[in-house]
């Protein structure tokens, strides 16, 4: 594992739970207004909120995939904690500082490694800060 102690590791692990968290909420939510939209687009034969009430659906699909994707980013990291890679650099093998973990506790990759990673794959990225 990267030079953390464990102090850092757990407040890294604390931010990681708390994230894990919100997300799962915010999924419940979406799909909680999923449902209201749904019915609402079933119920009214006005072609206007039937529109809305799809692109509402649409939206929140793709919020739930965003909220998604960050959780498995978030199971990525646990699993790297357990297996003592967490903080190491995927690319170049190099500690991820502190610093840089405290504002993306999902991070695989250190910033120079990462800048070089969305230069060269900016298609699969998609928006990515991992």
């Amino acid at each position: 594992m990267a030079e953390l102690n464990s102090e850092q590791i757990a407040e890294l692990k604390n931010m990681l739970q708390e994230r894990e968290r919100a997300l799962r909420e915010d999924i419940r939510r979406e799909m909680s207004q999923q449902d209201n939209y749904a019915d609402v687009a079933a119920e009214v034969p006005d072609p206007g909120d039937a529109s809305f009430a799809d692109l509402s659906v649409d939206l929140g699909n793709a919020a739930v995939t965003r909220d998604l994707t960050e959780l498995r980013a978030i199971q990525n990291a646990y699993t790297r904690m357990d297996n003592g890679t967490y903080g190491e650099c995927a690319e170049c093998g190099l500690d991820i500082p502190f610093e840089r973990l405290k504002v993306q506790p999902m991070a695989e990759r250190c910033a120079p490694c990462q800048g070089q990673r969305e230069k060269t794959h900016i298609d699969s990225m998609k928006g990515s800060t991992m």
